[in-house]
């Protein structure tokens, strides 16, 4: 039942952080910023936030930003959630996007997984019942 507390408040954060995220006034802080992520210690007093960014040339600079913004964060976070502690936040570059944009691209080539049945023509058997 606790796992179940926590992964509620995880997407709790995860929400609150998405609306939070743009109004910081830290010019680092900027372009399209995702949270993908939240993970919690179970005594609430820590949570990593997995974040993505579009522009990968700054995720260096979004995470700078976004660790001297954390104060701020945490503030607005203990405003808006009803909890006894407010997590300290760490921000942590996420790359599971782009991990997974590669995995569909192999799978999509043709040359890397073979088809399950090459003797199967879906195309030529088609036209031939219509």
């Amino acid at each position: 039942m606790a796992s179940n507390r926590i992964s509620r408040i995880n997407e709790e954060i995860q929400r609150e952080l998405a609306s939070l995220i743009p109004t910081v006034k830290d010019p680092r802080v900027c372009g399209l910023i995702s949270v993908t992520a939240v993970s919690t210690t179970p005594d609430l007093k820590y949570a990593k936030v997995y974040i993505s960014v579009l522009d990968k040339s700054d995720v260096n600079q979004v995470l700078k930003g976004l660790k001297s913004a954390a104060g701020y964060l945490r503030r607005e976070l203990g405003h808006s959630l009803n909890l006894r502690n407010t997590p300290q936040l760490s921000f942590v570059a996420d790359d599971s996007i782009d991990q997974g944009a590669h995995i569909l691209a192999m799978l999509r080539n043709p040359d890397i997984v073979k088809p399950v049945n090459p003797d199967n023509h879906y195309g030529e058997d088609e036209e031939e019942e219509v």
